[in-house]
């Protein structure tokens, strides 16, 4: 497998290598104790097209490929994850969801204003009984005349309060199960779609995460996304996807950490000379910088299946598994490199370590990750 970058795709990561240390990271600090997303420095991603980094030409997007995406979504979330999370959510779970399974109304209708920003994403699945278990969606649809009348309660929405175009799953056969999942296009301000409390999270804190309440939300039938009881088939399907973009955010994480690790050992002494002359800082660094480059490499891969056409749903599963754990593991031991000072606010790194948590949980925890690959391990 060939991982030598064309010119367009070092210039993109380039570019955007630039971006994230001139804008992103210097925001990021505030970002964080302000505790909501900086839709400034958003709209300044879509200006810069990176919210239609990979939707086609022919609906406003870039068009480019997904490794491309990938290594821009590292190198925006080792300036701020949390405004990183804004173009991985728009992409991987709602442009790619109308691009796969929407009629072509659907596409000329959405994926423009998504590719632009004018009608940024949110990915309306997870319920309080509901997270893991997807089948257990309790959330009804039911038909009345050309329309479907939504009910119930989502929670953890990403982009929610700014969001245009929400992807809602609802039971439309709640006897069926999982079977009965349906997947809708609802538009912000429908009537009976209630964006509510925004939860205070340990990390992430620049993302805007909400519970959604359905209140007989009527949606036209033809907002339906795909066939009527394939929901199930749409969220797995980009949820493949997604962790091709989670992961690379956690790489983004760990990398960020491993660098503020080794400018701060280079700066502090002990004993009498700087820390980083010291061989256990030094072997400390050398596995941060494996992991790192272990998990950037299970990405790629994953990324280039996906280019090519081919299946990757376990390639994705462990990139998006070794690259969490990594940035947990990296930020953690950046911490213990830089000590007493690792645990204060005012050092970077102590957000890299409460940011670097949630990325084990999001789209698939690790356990769902271990599902994916262990099952593909044990076919007959």
């Amino acid at each position: 497998m060939d991982f030598e970058l064309n010119d367009e795709q070092k210039a993109m990561k380039d570019a955007t290598r630039r971006f994230a240390d001139e804008v992103l990271a210097p925001a990021a600090q505030g970002i964080d104790e302000a505790d909501e997303t900086n839709l400034e420095l958003v709209g300044q991603l879509a200006e810069l097209g990176y919210l239609g980094l990979t939707i086609p030409e022919e609906y406003d997007g870039a068009g480019l490929d997904t490794v491309t995406y990938a290594m821009c979504m590292e190198e925006l979330s080792r300036g701020c994850a949390s405004t990183a999370l804004v173009v991985s959510i728009n992409l991987s779970l709602i442009a790619d969801a109308i691009l796969k399974f929407g009629t072509d109304e659907q596409r000329q209708k959405y994926l423009p204003g998504l590719a632009t920003g004018e009608a940024i994403g949110c990915f309306v699945l997870t319920e309080p009984e509901a997270g893991t278990d997807a089948g257990a969606v309790q959330t009804t649809a039911v038909r009345d005349g050309d329309d479907y009348v939504i009910n119930g309660t989502k929670c953890f929405i990403t982009n929610a309060s700014f969001a245009k175009t929400f992807l809602v799953f609802a039971s439309t056969d709640p006897e069926a199960g999982s079977k009965g999942l349906s997947c809708f296009i609802a538009d912000g301000g429908t009537d009976g779609l209630k964006v509510d409390k925004r939860f205070d999270k340990l990390g992430i804190r620049g993302a805007d995460v909400r519970e959604v309440h359905l209140e007989d939300c009527r949606v036209p039938a033809a907002n339906m996304l795909g066939e009527e009881g394939k929901g199930l088939k749409i969220a797995l399907t980009v949820l493949d996807g997604g962790r091709i973009g989670i992961a690379a955010q956690a790489v983004g994480i760990a990398q960020a950490a491993l660098d503020e690790a080794v400018k701060y050992s280079a700066e502090r002494k002990q004993f009498g000379r700087t820390i980083n002359k010291f061989q256990a800082t030094q072997f400390k660094l050398a596995d941060m910088a494996l992991a790192v480059d272990s998990a950037r490499l299970l990405y790629l891969r994953a990324a280039c299946l996906k280019d090519k056409g081919d299946r990757f749903s376990v390639e994705s599963a462990m990139a998006k598994l070794a690259a969490s754990r990594a940035a947990n593991y990296v930020a953690n031991q950046a911490v213990q490199i830089h000590g007493g000072y690792g645990y204060m606010k005012e050092y970077t790194v102590e957000r890299l370590f409460r940011d670097a948590r949630i990325t084990e949980i999001y789209e698939g925890t690790s356990e769902v990750q271990k599902m994916v690959i262990s099952s593909a391990l044990l076919q007959d």
